[in-house]
């Protein structure tokens, strides 16, 4: 996709550009720095009216110190007064660590959440907007409210926005009518449907697209509108299990899951593709591609937009070995263990350069409506896969004649 052909790059910037990516979101943030660095470049707008446009980095330099007592503080390393701000924060990075009382201790997502904040009032009400890009929304799990318990979701959004924070962008929010927290501010939650097609079919460049060789399964009712979606864009059926769960007890604060019952066609001899928000421990969607497995489907193919793997690696290690499970693809939207990138099954889905475009669009306060809706991109890409195939199978024909 052309950057240039996203918006009218005449259109006046917000403000001077600025991205703040702290630790948890380092090497992503250099990333989609270094394309908006590429593409500015090319541009040669030039004038009093884009001062600051092209320069050598758009990263605004923090720090967040902790003193002795484990509290800490957010420190910028240069001024902001103007700008259009855009905070990266990965959640989920429990690669970081602080030094308490002797203790090392990794960071939590309530930590980086808090880091956040720190980082935001240091910047004091100087911006000219504050943007928030946080992959993994803080709390998402937490969405709604099961007898005596804390909405921290809503509430996380909430005091954002009285912090001054104008936009929030996530990705594949837990539940999007997460929203309606915030109805008057700008929320948008992003899906990364085309990037899996689009790494699914570099890997698997035989996979058929059609309703007799591949199904989309979602792996619980919370998931289906994602799997509606992606099968109605290839153009196959769609399957999907529910959790059978035991009301009666509970288990790490949840009801443990008895079974996954399926609804949905025959996927024997089929390829299937399990579509899903979030890997976490692993043990549902394994329990799903080993169910899929006993009911004779072919080839399985996990997608994930976040693969937390939170116990380990073994049991998808095991998985693989198996025959249970083909690829898993997620992204790098959230910290990803070194092993993890070496494994055979996996796929890694760089999502920089699409956040890198919705900056840009952003910045230049133009919409963004085509990049959320990736309808057309799927499209192309399917038809360019279906026509690699026909002249493939062209060519094995002539061959054969021959």
């Amino acid at each position: 996709m052309s950057h240039n052909k996203n918006h009218d790059s005449q259109q006046l910037p917000v403000g001077r550009l600025g991205i703040i990516s702290p630790y948890s979101c380092a090497e992503l943030g250099t990333k989609v720095d270094n394309y908006l660095v590429s593409w500015r470049k090319k541009r040669h707008n030039e004038g009093v009216l884009y001062e600051g446009y092209d320069r050598d980095t758009y990263l605004i330099g923090s720090d967040l110190p902790r003193f002795g007592s484990g509290e800490a503080k957010g420190i910028l390393k240069e001024s902001v007064r103007g700008d259009d701000i855009y905070i990266l924060v990965d959640v989920c990075n429990y690669s970081l660590t602080y030094s308490l009382a002797g203790q090392t201790n990794h960071m939590s997502p309530d930590d980086h959440y808090q880091n956040l904040k720190r980082i935001i009032a240091a910047i004091a009400g100087k911006a000219r907007r504050i943007n928030v890009i946080m992959p993994f929304l803080y709390e998402s799990r937490q969405h709604r409210r099961t007898g005596r318990e804390s909405l921290d979701c809503a509430l996380a959004l909430q005091e954002l926005i009285q912090m001054g924070v104008e936009n929030i962008i996530t990705f594949d929010a837990h539940d999007p009518r997460i929203q309606n927290a915030i109805p008057l501010y700008g929320f948008e939650t992003v899906q990364s449907a085309y990037q899996f097609i689009k790494n699914l079919l570099k890997k698997e460049k035989d996979l058929k697209l059609d309703k007799e060789h591949l199904m989309v399964i979602s792996p619980d009712e919370g998931g289906m509108s994602r799997a509606i979606y992606l099968a109605n864009n290839l153009g196959v059926d769609m399957g999907m299990f529910y959790k059978r769960r035991d009301y009666s007890t509970i288990v790490d604060g949840r009801n443990p899951i008895v079974a996954h019952e399926f609804l949905g066609t025959n996927v024997e001899g089929k390829d299937v593709i399990i579509i899903d928000d979030m890997i976490s421990s692993g043990d549902s969607i394994l329990d799903v591609a080993r169910e899929l497995k006993r009911r004779k489907a072919r080839k399985v193919y996990a997608a994930a937009t976040f693969g937390l793997f939170t116990n380990g690696l073994a049991k998808f290690d095991a998985a693989y070995e198996q025959g249970i499970i083909d690829h898993i693809l997620t992204t790098n939207l959230v910290y990803q263990r070194p092993e993890l990138l070496s494994r055979p099954y996996y796929v890694n889905v760089d999502l920089s350069k699409y956040i890198a475009l919705l900056i840009d669009n952003l910045n230049h306060n133009v919409s963004i409506h085509g990049l959320l809706n990736p309808t057309d991109r799927i499209n192309r890409i399917l038809e360019k896969h279906r026509a690699a195939q026909a002249q493939k199978a062209a060519e094995n024909n002539i061959s054969e004649e021959a």
